[in-house]
Parts: C-alpha cells; sequence; structure tokens
C-alpha cells in the first residue's frame, strides 16, 4: 500500500539526486564564467562583494528548510490520509514540477544576490581635478582624555576620534593630515588625500604614544604648521581636539603666529567642566581604579574652556563643547566648506558600468515564474465526491 502513496508524495531520493548534479553544475559554470571574464575583461569587478556570501547562506538554508517541509508533508499525507480518499482530495503530486519550483526559485535568489552585488566593469576613463583644503587633526592623547566625562563607559579620546572618523567622512577633496600631543607632540599622519588611510592611522591612536605628559597646544600647532606645505597655493585650517589642561600662553601665541600665516585654527573642547577622575587600566586593559597624586588623593580633570576660546579666537576660527558624542560637526564641516577650496591634484580614475539589471531581471522573472508553477498533476479543480460507504 505504501507504495500507492508515491503518486502524491514528494521523492526525497530524486530530490536530492538532482540536487547534486544540480549543485555541480551551477558551480560548474560560475566558475567557468569566472576564468573567462577574468582572462577577458580584467577590469570585472563587484562593487559589493561582500553580499556574494549571502549565496553560501542561503542555499543550505533553501536546502534543509525545502527538504523539511516536503517530509513533513509526505508524513502527514499518509498518516492522515485514507488512500481511498485521495482521489478525491488531490489529482496528484508531479516531482517534477516540485523539483522545477526549487531549481527556479534557487536560481532566481541567486540572481537577486548577484544583482545586489552590482557586478561592474571599466570601459574608459576620465580626469577629475579635485579642490579642496589642507586640514591638520591635533589629537590630545594625555592621560586626562581617558576621563568618561562625556559618555558613560566612554573616554573623551574614544569619542574624539569617533568624531574625527565622521568628520573624514564628511570631507571631499581635501587633504588631512593628524599631529597626536600631550607633552610633547609628533606628527602621526602626513598630510594625505586618503582618508582610508588616515582612519586606519587614527584608530591606532592611544594614550600610550607619548610618555611626557601635559597638554603642550602649542607645541601641537608648531607640529601642524611644520606638517603644511606652504609653497602650496592652498588654504589651510587647523582642527584641535583637546581637554584644555594647558595652563601655558605658548598655545595663544603659536595660532597668532599660524593666522597671520593664513590659517584657521578651530578647537573642541573634551570633557566637562566639572571635575571627574581618570581611570587607570592594568595590563590586561580592565578599569582598575582611578588616577591619584603623590598624597594618595584622586586627580581630578576637568575642561578648561578659557585656553581653547582663546586659541580659536588668535586662530581666526571657532570654538565648540562636546555634548555627549555631539560636538557640532555639521557646524565645524560648514566651517571648513567656507574656506574658499583650491585645486590640488588632477587624478584619472576608471569608470565602471554598472551590470546588475540584467541579473534582476532574471531572478524577477524566476520567482515569479515559480509562484505560478503547481505541485499538482494538472490545474483543474478537484471534484469532491461524497464517499459512500
Amino acid at each position: 500500500m505504501s507504495n500507492n502513496y508515491q503518486k502524491y508524495q514528494f521523492s526525497i531520493s530524486k530530490f536530492l539526486l538532482i540536487l547534486g548534479i544540480g549543485e555541480i553544475l551551477f558551480w560548474g559554470i560560475a566558475f567557468l564564467f569566472w576564468q573567462y571574464i577574468s582572462e577577458n575583461e580584467p577590469t570585472f569587478r563587484f562593487e559589493h562583494q561582500w553580499v556574494l556570501y549571502g549565496i553560501l547562506l542561503y542555499v543550505p538554508l533553501l536546502i534543509v528548510s525545502y527538504l523539511f517541509i516536503n517530509i513533513w508533508r509526505n508524513k502527514t499525507i499518509k498518516k492522515y490520509a485514507d488512500f481511498e480518499l485521495l482521489p478525491n482530495l488531490t489529482s496528484g503530486y508531479s516531482n517534477f514540477k516540485a523539483l522545477s519550483k526549487y531549481l527556479l526559485l534557487r536560481l532566481g535568489i541567486g540572481s537577486l544576490i548577484i544583482a545586489a552585488a552590482n557586478p561592474q566593469y571599466g570601459n574608459k576613463e576620465r580626469e577629475v581635478t579635485s579642490k579642496g583644503i589642507d586640514i591638520m587633526i591635533a589629537l590630545d592623547v594625555s592621560n586626562s582624555m581617558l576621563a568618561e566625562d562625556l559618555v558613560s563607559g566612554k573616554s573623551r579620546l574614544y569619542v574624539a576620534k569617533k568624531n574625527i572618523a565622521q568628520l573624514i567622512d564628511q570631507l571631499h577633496g581635501d587633504h588631512i593630515g593628524i599631529v597626536v600631543f600631550a607633552g610633547d607632540a609628533f606628527k602621526q599622519l602626513p598630510i594625505t588625500p586618503d582618508y582610508n588611510v588616515a582612519k586606519m592611522f587614527l584608530n591606532n591612536i592611544n594614550t600610550d604614544m607619548i610618555t611626557a605628559q601635559g597638554t603642550d597646544i602649542g607645541n601641537a600647532i608648531e607640529e601642524c604648521m611644520s606638517s603644511f606645505n606652504f609653497e602650496r597655493p592652498t588654504n589651510k585650517a587647523i582642527i584641535i581636539f583637546s581637554d584644555g589642561e594647558d595652563h601655558e600662553e605658548a598655545g595663544i601665541t603659536a595660532a597668532k603666529k599660524a593666522n597671520e600665516e593664513g590659517v584657521i585654527i578651530h578647537s573642541i573642547g573634551m570633557g566637562t567642566t566639572s571635575g571627574t577622575p581618570i581611570p587607570v587600566f592594568n595590563n590586561k586593559g580592565a578599569k582598575s581604579g582611578f588616577k591619584n597624586d603623590k598624597e594618595g588623593n584622586t586627580v581630578l580633570t576637568k575642561l578648561n574652556e578659557n585656553i581653547l576660546i582663546d586659541i580659536s579666537n588668535a586662530g581666526g576660527g571657532s570654538y565648540t563643547r562636546a555634548q555627549g558624542y555631539n560636538i557640532g560637526l555639521d557646524g565645524l564641516v560648514s566651517a571648513i566648506n567656507e574656506i574658499e577650496k583650491s585645486e590640488l591634484s588632477n587624478e584619472r580614475f576608471l569608470t565602471y558600468d554598472d551590470h546588475f539589471q540584467v541579473f534582476l531581471i532574471i531572478g524577477l522573472l524566476l520567482i515569479l515564474l515559480d509562484t505560478l508553477i503547481t505541485e499538482k498533476n494538472n490545474n483543474r479543480f478537484i471534484n469532491l465526491k461524497s464517499y459512500q460507504k
């Protein structure tokens, strides 16, 4: 009797056979296509290559779910439906149509994933003239920047780096460099147009980079000035991220001198004006307490706005106090954009043509066709008959 049910059930063995053959053909054709396109179109690429990993994810999920549903269906028919009633309830089950529906869905979703990855290839070059200014970031890495008074659990330095990364993302054509400072200052990154490199160097900045403690803003400004190429007729700006714990006049003097040479200085106050302790960390990076002075008293740090305001005024720029994660980034970007931009370089780029449209159309058509096909032997209405004993 069990063999009689086969007409109304999904064939697992046939599915696995077709699955194996289909996957071998699919990946074989994909490999040959990749070999061909690599040899004949060297500029071919996927704009979002990481999206292709979705194929490795969805295929196993589709196979497992498809098997689970049909095994459950087979057991349900055999358990609850009397064989003599089945001809009156359904016209039968087509394994060919069921396998076709799986393959259509499999290829349809795969085509949509390829479309989302956006296959491209270049066909021509274009020359782009970039315009911008030279910007030096002066970032305070003194121990006081470890204080967590802006965002709970996050240091002043972390908040500053996060905002600098966001600032870099909003720059267009400008060149950027980074100076780190505490009691001393040194150039972390020379001026570059490569924003990815700038963010890579930014990520590696920490308070252990300079052993001499203090906040020598004047030295930081001088280091920034030495990074500029004044033979190149471009406008220049310095942006200082610091808690301002510098009680020397050297910063104001350096800012005035820089402004006389045409450099605008903006400053961002990192911290609050109320005293907060400075965390101390052990070798494993875990917080082990707070910094104490020689008498054993907890050292408190607070934002010194006055020095930063004076430096910004002397440098012809603006001062902004950070409020949590907010440093007034929009205003800072606007101030940078107001500075007249100069021609920095002419660069040649290879333009790429998008070819996702073909795969998008194929994917949608295959999925639509899958929804239109039924797994029954035919599409006529079931003629429900009265069951007579």
